[in-house]
């Protein structure tokens, strides 16, 4: 019996993985190196201070991690209002879950300044007062630490809790927080493949997963 709704946001809500590809490719490339694919799959789901950590050492970068975090979050926020677009069915589950006064939060590995403006650039502002960063966590995904809290905010016990997902990383904190992970693969970098040994629940779009919560008694 489902009592929340904990939504992942870059690349679950909103089509943003290629622009932090695009942000990602041209500092690497700006330093005269390739991104090779072993590093953007070591990368995807984690929170940008240990996707930052991860490049460094891959590639030996002359800044500091924090030097890279801020390039990288600057770089990704002028993206955000004109090129950051709500994914197909968001709009309509997130009116579901609002006008069904279902408890939400959004757990998200993004700093709170991404988190911000996406959702402040699709309108959704009243839909989410609750929005946890796991840059505020020790550990960011994999570990549950994100969802654990966001659940814990809203006031709904983990395993009461399906979390929406996009990346595999970010699926097995869901588990390891105790949810029910609903996985919608996001094609810039996961296919339904990935998530196998994770969830069960994988789904080929949001409206999918609408027509799941549907049929789910929420109470």
């Amino acid at each position: 019996m489902t009592k929340a709704i904990i939504f992942d946001l870059d690349g679950l809500l909103v089509d943003s993985e290629h622009i932090w590809h695009i942000v990602e490719t041209n500092m690497i490339e700006e330093r005269g190196h390739v991104y090779r694919q072993d590093v953007r799959d070591k990368v995807v789901g984690l929170r940008v201070d240990e996707c930052m950590a991860i490049m460094k050492e891959a590639y030996q970068f002359k800044e500091t991690v924090q030097e890279l975090f801020d390039e990288v979050v600057a770089r990704h926020l002028k993206r955000v209002p004109d090129e950051v677009t709500a994914k197909p069915g968001a709009k309509e589950i997130i009116d579901y879950v609002h006008n069904n006064n279902i408890p939400t939060a959004i757990a998200s590995s993004s700093p709170l300044s991404i988190i911000n403006a996406e959702v402040d650039a699709q309108g959704w502002d009243d839909y989410f007062a609750i929005r946890c960063t796991a840059a505020d966590d020790k550990y960011g995904k994999p570990a549950p630490d994100v969802y654990i809290r966001a659940a814990k905010t809203v006031g709904i016990d983990p395993t009461d809790c399906i979390a929406l997902e996009d990346s595999p990383n970010g699926a097995r904190a869901a588990v390891a927080a105790g949810m029910t992970c609903y996985a919608v693969p996001d094609p810039a970098h996961s296919g339904p493949e990935a998530f196998e040994g994770i969830t069960p629940h994988v789904f080929a779009n949001l409206h999918e997963v609408l027509e799941t919560l549907k049929a789910n008694t929420i109470s």
